[in-house]
């Protein structure tokens, strides 16, 4: 199975995956939750015989002159609601409108967010993400500052990254797209489940590069970079599959029976671990040998001139 071989196909691929979301990304941005905008979350329980829609209670709310941001089913008979930062008095007024159209109106929760803070929070999950990423190519430069020349450690730094940033643009592009069709918000869960998934690819990432590494040091110079690093996916294939379906179907349950709250949360985390174990093997190692013929070709134009 000659995969880096056939890395423009999967380059290829990877480009299919993340060009919609990106588009979308520069259409419609990111449909931001209160955490980062600001506003007021108020979460209700209505057991009423109508069996009202999300629809229903965004228009009823609106009647009262209040701008709504959006209305989520939450569990079985419970909403919830996202508005411009409000007062006590507007909250009240929400209280009073669905109890006079609706049986049984229990408010369950209610969290207002300023703008200031939803600001700070998403400057914050951008330093978070950029500082991972430096972090991890001096790690893995480090890690790999023995690497056999020709190859560089900084290589497999940069490479690694490089990998994560596809799994990223993959996650991100896609919530982009959830969030235009179906309003799905982005929230500081969704930081969260980011950074798990640039962790887990830059792990995953590690596991082939560690075995090129240990395949340099035994061929030498006898044997092409390319050959090496294709060799070296292919014995690591396995435990990358293996590991990957185990949280997957880990994560699959948890989506099954987790509830409302974390719904959106796994989905991330199953999109961007599908996406991370892809890059670590498709796109990784593949972009190490491009790098590498790059290099040596370069070397020799050099050398000639």
């Amino acid at each position: 199975m000659d995969i880096v071989g056939k890395r423009n196909f999967y380059f290829l691929v990877s480009l299919i995956l993340i060009l919609p979301g990106i588009i979308s990304l520069l259409l419609f941005g990111l449909k931001l939750s209160i955490d980062f905008t600001g506003g007021t979350r108020i979460e209700y329980r209505i057991t009423d015989k109508t069996k009202p829609t999300n629809l229903d209670i965004e228009q009823l709310i609106k009647q009262e002159e209040i701008e709504v941001g959006s209305v989520q089913s939450s569990g079985k008979n419970s909403f919830i609601i996202r508005t411009k930062p409000l007062n006590p008095d507007q909250t009240k007024k929400i209280q009073e409108t669905l109890d006079k159209k609706y049986q049984d109106v229990k408010q369950l929760s209610t969290e207002t967010i300023g703008p200031t803070i939803g600001e700070e929070t998403a400057l914050n999950a951008f330093k978070s993400i950029a500082l991972a990423s430096i972090l991890i190519v001096i790690y893995i430069a480090w890690s790999f500052r023995k690497v056999p020349k020709p190859a560089s450690s900084w290589r497999f730094g940069v490479c690694a990254v490089g990998a994560l940033l596809h799994d990223v643009l993959v996650v991100v592009g896609i919530f982009s797209i959830l969030g235009k069709l179906y309003h799905v918000e982005v929230d500081s869960l969704f930081v969260t489940a980011i950074l798990t998934v640039i962790g887990f690819s830059v792990h995953d990432t590690i596991v082939v590069f560690d075995r090129i590494r240990e395949n340099l040091i035994r061929a030498g110079t006898s044997t092409s970079f390319e050959r090496i690093t294709n060799d070296s996916i292919l014995q690591t294939l396995g435990r990358s599959l293996n590991t990957s379906l185990t949280v997957i179907l880990t994560l699959f349950t948890m989506l099954l029976f987790g509830g409302e709250t974390i719904r959106w949360f796994v989905v991330a985390l199953l999109i961007g671990i599908a996406s991370g174990t892809y890059s670590s093997i498709f796109n990784a190692a593949p972009l190490l040998v491009v790098w590498e013929e790059w290099s040596r070709k370069r070397a020799l134009k050099n050398k000639k001139g």
